[in-house]
């Protein structure tokens, strides 16, 4: 039988193993994993909070103000003042560029990464992921 703690440790390897590779083949275009999703998901959802940005990067509040401090001194975001004391986040053009060369980089890692899947197993694996984790009521 094979026990959740060793498959838990399993799919963090391979976790480590795709963000490693992520992180090493995203220097060539001048960012990083982090960096990277952080600009992925500021354009899937403008004009977000840091906090909202922050929950849907999986990093504190603290650790995604400081990254967007990072990006807009890069240039690549831009922020300004929303209702209240929100502060609203965008992509510069050039933080498009960077986003659209990390995202050729992306499906050149991800295939790398599950090339040993067949289309059949990758769907699977797909769905039983989805279901890791979820709170059964």
């Amino acid at each position: 039988m094979t026990h959740p703690q060793a498959t838990g440790r399993i799919l963090k390897r391979a976790q480590y193993r795709n963000h490693r590779a992520m992180d090493v083949s995203l220097a060539a275009v001048g960012t990083t994993l982090v960096q990277w999703d952080a600009l992925r998901v500021i354009s899937e959802m403008p004009d977000s909070s840091a906090h909202e940005l922050a929950v849907a990067t999986f990093q504190s509040d603290q650790a995604f103000g400081t990254l967007a401090n990072r990006l807009q001194k890069q240039g690549l975001i831009e922020r300004s003042s929303g209702r209240g004391r929100r502060v609203e986040h965008r992509l510069t053009s050039a933080g498009s560029v960077v986003l659209a060369a990390g995202q050729d980089v992306a499906k050149r890692v991800s295939a790398r990464s599950f090339a040993a899947l067949s289309p059949a197993e990758m769907a699977t694996l797909h769905e039983l992921l989805l279901r890791v984790g979820e709170v059964v009521e």
